[in-house]
């Protein structure tokens, strides 16, 4: 078992799940009952996952708050267990990504810890630096100029750079490289994730295209025979669709601030999409908002709403496949396009995900006798 969570809970009902669970998902476990054992832990191993009991709120924090500031734990997926949606919120607020309701079923903890699997996976990979060293080509994000440097790593989220430091306020940059031995050239925008006085820094990927995402991986893959191989893609119902945004049912949705890929089918049309999680609703669905950055990624939406709203009432076949967490301080506020186009859907999940599940639901329902022509509903 090469992925590993710590779990902290006095439960032995729910331990006993749990372990199960967790050993048919090939997911090793570490259990403390102790918060102070599970902090000494999380300061020295690494974890891909951590799982707390939240009947009291101050040990949770405290652990959650540990995974967090302990280097090699801050992207663990967190799993809160509570007491019912009245303990929800505070689940959330105190850094969780997914929640178990108690009593916690076998049925329920597999749905929802496939979905923390996938990410998990995701996570590690993203992590997985791989020595190399090339050459980067840097140019300023006002086009000021052009910079040259090494690599000393590589990885899926981005790359290490040896004796450089990076221009005074410049905070985005354009990354060329071409990786060795296929001669791909990647190209695509960066920002400046930290740099030390050995005059080293770190550039994060920004919207890597997906063809250049696909030959990192692949490169990635091929030089790293630990890596594994991803989760398949979920399926999951479209319910509402606008040119800005959708809603999926699901029973383990995603938590906010993942990235996705989604590939959506109807009749003979097929159209991938990026997107974020914007509102997630545990075992009811999740709000993503897409992310579109190009005139042929808009069309291809627009093409998907047009062939939907004439198909008849056939249902449309979804797939969705999580890319990472993003933590970045902007990642919830990306700014609107401007193209003057009122989208309520997208307004709703921007302005309204602090609503309750069931009013949230309510919203949507408004919304859907009221669509326009950019926008779609899906028959149940």
């Amino acid at each position: 078992m090469s992925l590993k969570c710590l779990l902290l809970c006095s439960d032995d009902k729910i331990v006993r799940v749990l372990r199960r669970v967790l050993s048919d998902l090939e997911i090793a476990v570490e259990h403390c009952t102790e918060a102070d054992s599970a902090v000494r832990k999380l300061t020295r191993e690494r974890f891909e996952a951590v799982i707390v009991d939240c009947t009291d709120e101050k040990i949770a924090s405290l652990v959650l708050r540990s995974a967090r500031s302990a280097p090699c734990n801050k992207r663990a997926v967190a799993v809160a267990i509570v007491d019912g949606q009245k303990a929800l919120r505070s689940a959330f607020e105190l850094g969780a990504h997914f929640v178990l309701y108690k009593p916690v079923s076998s049925e329920r903890a597999k749905a929802s810890f496939r979905a923390a699997r996938a990410l998990m996976k995701c996570e590690r990979r993203r992590n997985t630096r791989i020595p190399i060293q090339i050459p980067v080509a840097l140019i300023a994000g006002d086009g000021s100029g052009q910079q040259s440097t090494v690599s000393t790593d590589l990885s899926e989220g981005g790359m290490a750079l040896k004796q450089f430091r990076r221009p005074k306020n410049a905070k985005r940059v354009r990354v060329n490289f071409t990786l060795p031995g296929i001669e791909f050239k990647i190209e695509c925008a960066g920002e400046f994730a930290w740099e030390n006085a050995g005059r080293q820094s770190g550039v994060r990927f920004v919207d890597l295209p997906s063809a250049a995402r696909d030959q990192l991986n692949a490169w990635l893959k091929r030089h790293s025979p630990e890596m594994e191989t991803d989760d398949p893609p979920v399926g999951c119902k479209l319910t509402d669709l606008s040119l800005g945004g959708c809603y999926l049912e699901m029973a383990s949705p995603f938590p906010v601030r993942t990235k996705l890929v989604l590939s959506m089918r109807v009749a003979e049309l097929e159209v991938e999409a990026e997107g974020m999680v914007r509102v997630m609703h545990p075992e009811v669905g999740m709000g993503v908002e897409l992310t579109q950055h190009t005139t042929p990624q808009r069309e291809q939406v627009e093409k998907f709403i047009q062939a939907l709203m004439k198909s008849n009432g056939v249902l449309p076949e979804l797939l969705v496949k999580p890319e990472s967490i993003d933590n970045s301080d902007g990642a919830l506020s990306m700014p609107r396009r401007n193209d003057n186009v009122e989208d309520p859907l997208l307004d709703l999940f921007r302005i309204k995900s602090d609503l309750t599940t069931d009013e949230f639901q309510i919203e949507l329902r408004k919304q859907r006798g009221t669509h326009s022509s950019a926008e779609a509903t899906v028959p149940a």
